[in-house]
């Protein structure tokens, strides 16, 4: 009789870990889902804020900043952060914000979007709080106080501030996860004089600017000069610098990562030298260059690494996933011309290229995909 129990305990602690693990991959599948929802959504709602005629356009372009930094990179952050932690409770980080992209567009109170935004922030909070806990650096304490801004930002934003006034706040939460992420990497190459120091005055001035507002003269220049200083220190200590004399994928997710810093620091320089409430496109081009030209860079950069551990895909690199990359970076050359001179026709069709750029990846990731065994498949062959 013990003979049997014990040997039956491995099969039954497998079939357990296998139940785990397709449960997980499941959600995971479902939040990447709704992320793509929020993605298409809020993409939808820009181009009806730059002019073309879209179905429900008006309702969505409402939406569109919400949708796109707490539907989008919400959920996207979220479930990384939760796949790392590998905690059940973690996954409500992105399930909660999917939900709250799901309600918002089934037309609920803003009211109800917004809190369950605020639920999945706090989430992530936590999340971020048990990584920190367990080891204390500075670019865990960068990736924690990310998700606080986030859930400051959905917070106002419950309260009646509109999305100008706010929107300083969940840019940090993005910035924020980036720099936090490539401080950690930084830790491989030897550290430079000041590299710390530097990294944590970009953050109070970008918190600063946050708390002012990019629309008040004060505010903006101070989170301009954030960017500035974010900027001047990711590209001067990121190990991404270094990884650009190397080949194939690695040199890929490098001229990402450099060519979207670029883009934050001509957003702050354009916060700073004309804010927008003495600019008339200043706001758009400085908010656009940070969620396309930054964001949008580090997704296209990181998609090789995350959706392989998220999904269990396997995804080569291919070197044709540069065209995406150079039609993305057109896209914000083509808007930023259109805001600067004022030309509507320019602005329109940067919002084109954007969604040629995003959807050519999607395929070019589709064909250079292969499917993998999971580890839940690795444990039923073990234990058939």
């Amino acid at each position: 009789m013990s003979g049997v129990s014990v040997s039956a305990a491995p099969r039954s602690e497998a079939i357990a870990e296998t139940r785990t693990v397709r449960r997980r991959m499941w959600l995971r599948i479902l939040c990447l889902a709704l992320a793509a929802i929020a993605l298409l959504s809020g993409l939808c709602g820009g181009m009806w804020r730059l002019g073309w005629t879209i179905p429900h356009g008006s309702s969505l372009a409402e939406l569109h900043g919400p949708l796109l930094i707490s539907g989008l990179f919400g959920t996207l952050i979220g479930l990384e952060r939760a796949v790392a932690l590998g905690r059940d409770w973690s996954y409500a980080a992105p399930a909660l914000s999917g939900l709250g992209t799901l309600t918002l567009l089934a037309g609920a109170p803003t009211a109800v979007g917004a809190g369950l935004f605020i639920l999945a922030s706090a989430t992530l909070a936590a999340a971020s709080l048990v990584i920190t806990a367990k080891q204390p650096a500075v670019f865990t304490g960068a990736l924690l106080f990310g998700a606080l801004t986030w859930f400051s930002g959905n917070v106002l934003w419950l309260i009646g501030n509109s999305v100008p006034d706010v929107v300083g706040w969940w840019l940090a939460f993005l910035i924020l996860t980036v720099a936090g992420e490539r401080l950690e990497l930084s830790r491989l190459v030897a550290p430079k004089r000041g590299s710390e120091a530097m990294f944590l005055f970009a953050v109070g001035l970008l918190i600063l600017g946050a708390q002012n507002g990019l629309m008040t003269p004060n505010g903006a220049v101070l989170y301009g000069l954030a960017l500035v200083f974010t900027t001047t220190w990711l590209l001067r200590h990121d190990i991404a610098s270094h990884n650009l004399r190397q080949q194939g994928q690695t040199r890929f997710s490098a001229a990402c990562m450099m060519s979207g810093y670029v883009w934050l620091g001509l957003s702050g320089v354009a916060l700073v030298a004309a804010p927008p409430g003495a600019a008339l496109h200043t706001y758009d081009f400085a908010l656009h260059a940070v969620l396309i030209g930054f964001a949008l860079s580090m997704v296209f950069g990181h998609a090789l690494i995350i959706l392989p551990a998220v999904t269990g895909i396997r995804i080569a690199y291919r070197p044709f996933m540069y065209a995406p990359l150079a039609l993305l970076h057109a896209s914000l050359v083509i808007r930023g011309i259109g805001d600067a001179l004022a030309w509507q026709a320019f602005r329109q069709w940067s919002g084109i290229v954007t969604i040629l750029a995003i959807v050519s990846f999607a395929l070019t990731v589709g064909l250079a995909s292969k499917r993998r065994n999971t580890e839940a498949d690795r444990v039923q062959h073990r234990f058939p």
